[in-house]
């Protein structure tokens, strides 16, 4: 049987492990006869050292119930031989784990006196009883993954496990602070693990001595109603079973049919989660038929017997789960149905084949696997591999299912002052903990003391070292910190820092030189900032202006350069229409002969051109026409240089009148950028509303998500203007605004 009852099996299972004798020889010769089976009598002698060596370090030594120390590590080494599986290496250290451990040397001089596995199993035990588990309730997963990360051999924590194993079945021996410790540990560390580990008859007793502990009226009642129907509850099973064994017989299907009650912690689940009491428990009782039967056979076998079971008991349909047509991601295979037998109850049958059986038992969709909620678990092969060794005994080489030291170095976990765990890639530092904490913490770290020694920010820290970071006000993040940060989020945070910091200069600079271009009366315009961004090989815009703020780029050198660079671009004739003062001079009645422009003006016929449309702020120059009186055009008007290379003498000097009134002039922008809802929208609310600025026309062409438009305003001058495109090129969607003409 599967299990014959759940409390037959808990009340075999659960005898302690004692020896009538009163001296601890008898129940050393008990664990010596039970490694005598796997071990030659030479070997043993390294056994009967340790237990000489314990003798002498636990004299005199007793528990709290009067009995000596040292039979309390001859029953763990017992335990971990005869429950767990176990041999020498392991059942030496039961014998010492107890001794206390200085430092390297003791662990040298264990190496020397009984070889490197004992070494490695009570080195590794040592830390991870060092470890603080107050707060292990609400970080079980990580305090999980920080024990198998600790250790270097699987036997250290099958070794913890035989000790708990112990303490729970010896009570009497702890205090109640350190009852409730164990407790809370073996409720979410030792089940979990023991879970993962196929240890399910460990699992099972841990599970019903906590729940003992924590609700022993509830585990005192179900186990009472237990007890009150175990005669019946095997007459349902064998009445149950018996007509399914006679039609298999009959079909020549041979099986293997196994059966169980639920134990009485999954039991007391099933009433909570469901609401229901015990005799409402919809599947208190379960059978497995397990068919042997050759491959090309399998499905085959598996629905004949799913149709000889349902032709003797009605099934629930809702409750079939077909995972033999359809295998689950995991690769289980197994065909589970739910009917209701004698009386009424309802029993799950999971029906599958031998090599079904043994793939879920042992292979990729263990029962560990295919029920664990939170996902695989990082080092679940390597468990998966331990546990082969653990079900096969006579495999006594441990060493391929060691860790190995990619995992080792795989990632770490350290703790808060407070108890807290954070998990960190391998090769973590101080700076790495510090941000994982918090950015602003990690910006302003400026070392630490790890295990209450204080060490800078570059530190390198270790599994299960404590961190407690020191700050000052006075720390930023600095660039050569890339150099030795591992985490990601470390190295983010830190770029992002930097990016602001650049940022914000960056600003600064760009005003900067915006202001210095136009003292120099060089108006800025994307062009003029890409050729300085070639010139000084910045990579964009924005480091441009990060060299200006950072006094890396002469303001002096950059005016030259643009001077230079504009006086090339521009034709002969247009250099010495702007530049030649004595020919205006000669022609126009000296240097300080205007003629002043303004709306008032009633005696001199003037129009302004409207090849370029100047306005109050452009620098201008005036062309006498024949038939229509003066055309004023903007200095550097193609138009003019062209008519000042044919007739020179035809031009004035002129210049705008400086208003108190707000005359107003037409000018026309360009606006351009990504097409968006709404932009066209906000672009003209922004004109007519914010800048209450009147519009002459807009038109705007849009194709393949971009946009182009041009809009003529009424404007009263160039600094005027110059605001009104400024506030544009902050509209969303708004990648480039200039003047048109």
């Amino acid at each position: 049987m599967y299990l014959h009852g759940a409390n037959v099996f808990f009340q075999e299972y659960f005898k302690v492990m004692t020896f009538t004798a009163e001296h601890p020889e008898y129940s050393y010769e008990s664990l010596r006869g039970s490694l005598g089976i796997y071990h030659k009598p030479n070997e043993l002698l390294l056994l009967d050292k340790a237990y000489k060596a314990a003798s002498v370090a636990y004299e005199g030594k007793q528990l709290a119930t009067g009995r000596p120390s040292l039979e309390h590590n001859i029953q763990v080494s017992c335990i971990a031989v005869n429950e767990l599986g176990l041999r020498l290496p392991t059942a030496i250290a039961g014998l010492l784990h107890s001794m206390r451990f200085e430092g390297e040397d003791d662990f040298k001089k264990i190496e020397e006196d009984f070889g490197r596995d004992v070494a490695v199993i009570l080195r590794g035990f040592v830390r991870i009883s060092q470890l603080p588990t107050e707060r292990l309730s609400y970080q079980s997963e990580q305090y999980r993954k920080l024990y198998l990360s600790l250790i270097d051999d699987i036997r250290v924590i099958i070794l913890k496990i035989a000790h708990r194993i112990y303490d729970l079945r010896n009570q009497g021996e702890l205090s109640k602070e350190k009852l409730e410790k164990y407790i809370l540990e073996v409720k979410h560390l030792y089940v979990p693990i023991t879970h993962r580990l196929g240890l399910y008859k460990v699992k099972a007793e841990f599970e019903e001595r906590v729940m003992r502990f924590e609700h022993a009226a509830e585990f005192a009642s179900i186990e009472q109603m237990i007890n009150a129907t175990r005669d019946r509850q095997e007459a349902f099973m064998q009445a149950f079973i018996k007509p399914i064994e006679e039609q298999l017989q009959q079909n020549k299907l041979h099986c293997t049919i196994k059966w169980r009650t639920k134990s009485i912690p999954s039991i007391w689940t099933k009433m909570k989660s469901q609401q229901v009491s015990f005799e409402q428990v919809y599947d208190l009782f379960a059978i497995r038929i397990i068919a042997n039967s050759p491959p090309k056979r399998e499905k085959e076998d598996c629905w004949r017997i799913y149709s000889i079971v349902t032709d003797l008991y009605p099934p629930n349909p809702k409750r079939l789960r077909d995972w033999i047509t359809t295998p689950k991601a995991s690769g289980y295979e197994s065909l589970h149905t739910t009917v209701k037998g004698p009386d009424d109850k309802w029993v799950e049958v999971q029906i599958r084949t031998e090599r079904m059986d043994q793939n879920a038992e042992k292979g990729q969709a263990a029962h560990w696997l295919y029920k664990e909620k939170s996902g695989k678990f990082d080092m679940e092969d390597w468990l998966n591999q331990v546990r082969d060794v653990l079900e096969n005994p006579d495999q006594l080489q441990f060493d391929a299912y060691k860790r190995s030291d990619s995992m080792a170095r795989d990632k770490i976990f350290v703790f808060t002052p407070n108890g807290d765990l954070k998990q960190l890639p391998g090769g973590a530092t101080v700076l790495d903990f510090a941000y994982e904490i918090h950015t602003q913490v990690g910006s302003m770290c400026n070392g630490a003391r790890v295990n209450n020694k204080v060490v800078p920010i570059r530190h390198v820290l270790q599994n299960g070292d404590k961190v407690e970071i020191i700050t000052s006000k006075k720390q930023s993040p600095r660039p050569d910190w890339l150099n030795f940060v591992v985490s990601e989020r470390a190295k983010s945070k830190i770029r992002k820092h930097l990016k602001d910091i650049e940022l914000r200069e960056a600003e600064i600079g760009k005003e900067m030189l915006l202001r210095k271009l136009k003292n120099w009366k060089i108006v800025s315009s994307d062009d003029i900032i890409n050729t300085l961004v070639r010139h000084y090989k910045a990579n964009t815009a924005m480091h441009l202006y990060h060299q200006v703020a950072t006094d890396q780029i002469d303001l002096i050198e950059l005016k030259k350069f643009l001077v230079s660079q504009m006086e090339e671009s521009r034709p002969p004739s247009q250099r010495q229409f702007e530049n030649d003062p004595k020919a205006f001079q000669e022609k126009q009645g000296g240097k300080d002969d205007y003629l002043v422009i303004d709306e008032s003006i009633s005696n001199v016929n003037f129009k302004l051109a409207r090849c370029c449309n100047p306005i109050p702020g452009d620098e201008v120059t005036g062309f006498v026409t024949i038939n229509t009186g003066i055309t004023i055009h903007r200095r550097g008007c193609p138009n003019a240089a062209r008519m000042y290379e044919r007739y020179p003498y035809r031009f004035l000097n002129v210049r705008w009148k400086q208003q108190a009134d707000n005359p107003q002039f037409v000018a026309s922008i360009r606006v351009a950028g990504k097409d968006t809802l709404g932009l066209v929208n906000e672009i003209t609310r922004l004109i007519s509303s914010d800048l209450k600025v009147n519009m002459r026309s807009i038109s705007f062409n849009t194709r393949d998500g971009a946009f182009e438009g041009r809009i003529s305003l009424q404007i009263r001058d160039t600094d005027h203007l110059e605001q009104l495109m400024h506030k544009l090129g902050k509209v969303n969607g708004v990648e480039k605004v200039s003047r048109a003409d």
